[in-house]
């Protein structure tokens, strides 16, 4: 995806300019986005569950 691209060409022009702090938080951002996607690939069945409710009551 252009996303992931974009964070790899950004990660590797802050290494290159020795911004260690930059290069965390581009690497954190990239796992989190590729997580995303992974989740976005799976079926909707793999990814959610029914929700039980209950029955609904009444009000006085």
């Amino acid at each position: 995806m252009e996303i992931a691209s974009n964070l790899r060409s950004r990660i590797q022009e802050a290494h290159e300019r020795g911004r260690r702090g930059e290069v965390a938080g581009l690497g954190a951002t990239l796992a989190a986005a590729n997580a995303k996607l992974d989740t976005m690939r799976q079926p909707a069945q793999q990814r959610s569950q029914p929700t039980d409710l209950g029955m609904p009551r009444m009000r006085a």
